[in-house]
């Protein structure tokens, strides 16, 4: 899809069937983003849940046009040379995106899905929340649900999410190296292109430089990015890019995205039962730094419409948040569910 080329991490998921991921502030340097639970107002409905699920407040300090705070002429990065062109910080962003996406398929986490359905005029249907396990087997990341409505499965669903997971570990358990490695490849291949798509962004739009902002603690660049009139894509995917503009949030000392604020100027639909975003629909990402190495997604949130064999539109609107990042080890061994692992 077109949003996950754009962010280039193979966690991004909107729930089952859908693409998801997630919110808030970015970590320390040893612990995890915190997560601060939902307030609403007494006697409020519980959909305006919606608006402050899992989010953490990031502190924000804007850096006026005039000041120029050091960090913006030298970055961390060795040997790079300083630079304020909104083109080069996003192809420097495509550039370190190989290194971070890597480090990526090594971590763990828990997904919190909230997905409103909506009516033709916006108003609330229904809610749903899933919570879903997200581990690495056999590496690739595989979901697993544990909860709906904040409550855990009872324990039939339960069941049947572990008998999917078991047979999904049985078949991989019979992978020859030889499938393995194409199966491993062809994730690799739509990697790669999604960082392509990614360096096409510095083509496709004119770029502008803004205030400079500070969110906790990290200096950050801040682009505009409008879609150039006439530009014809290198890509299949690159015609989408015309249809959007927004902004860029950018560490300055790594040059990984950190937020992503986008919204669509007209229809885009694709798919034979035709998936549509309207105009007007925003996207927004954030992802935090985690364990002093890699950047993880902390948040997504976005409007969809969906036409059902042509005749139906049903919308939604998502949020996914991401926390509990945990390292899996290369000498982790992988176990069905329900087996005792062997002691020493």
């Amino acid at each position: 899809m077109l949003l996950l080329a754009l962010l280039g991490a193979p966690g991004f998921a909107v729930g089952q069937g859908l693409p998801s991921e997630k919110p808030s502030g970015a970590a320390s340097p040893q612990s995890h983003p915190q997560v601060t639970p939902c307030e609403r107002p007494a006697g409020s409905p519980p959909e305006m849940e919606a608006d402050c699920f899992g989010v953490v407040k990031d502190e924000v300090h804007v850096v006026p046009p005039h000041v120029k705070p050091p960090s913006l002429l030298i970055p961390v990065q060795p040997g790079l040379a300083p630079t304020t062109d909104p083109v080069e910080i996003i192809r420097r962003v495509a550039a370190h995106e190989e290194e971070n996406r890597k480090k990526q398929r090594n971590y763990t986490y828990t997904q919190n899905v909230l997905e409103k359905k909506l009516d033709g005029k916006g108003e609330v249907k229904s809610v749903e929340r899933n919570g879903y396990e997200v581990m690495v087997i056999y590496g690739e990341h595989v979901e697993r649900l544990v909860s709906k409505d904040d409550k855990p499965l009872d324990p039939k669903d339960a069941a049947k999410e572990d008998e999917k997971l078991n047979k999904l570990i049985a078949e991989r358990k019979k992978e020859s190296d030889q499938q393995r490695a194409k199966r491993l490849e062809s994730a690799e291949k739509s990697q790669e292109e999604s960082q392509s798509f990614i360096r096409e962004i510095a083509d496709a739009f004119n770029l502008t430089m803004l205030p400079a902002e500070v969110v906790d603690g990290r200096p950050l660049y801040v682009i505009q990015g409008e879609p150039k009139p006439g530009y014809q894509p290198h890509s299949d995917d690159g015609k989408y890019l015309t249809k959007f503009h927004g902004k860029v949030w950018v560490d300055q000392s790594e040059y990984q995205m950190v937020k992503l604020d986008l919204e669509t100027i007209d229809n885009i639909s694709w798919g034979w039962f035709v998936a549509r975003l309207h105009k007007g629909t925003h996207f927004y990402v954030e992802q935090t730094r985690v364990n002093e190495e890699v950047w993880l997604p902390k948040l997504l949130r976005f409007n969809l419409g969906v036409r059902v064999a042509l005749l139906k539109d049903l919308h939604y609107d998502v949020t996914q948040t991401y926390r509990d990042y945990k390292k899996f080890g290369s000498q982790t061994r992988i176990v069905t569910i329900g087996e005792v692992p062997e002691h020493p």
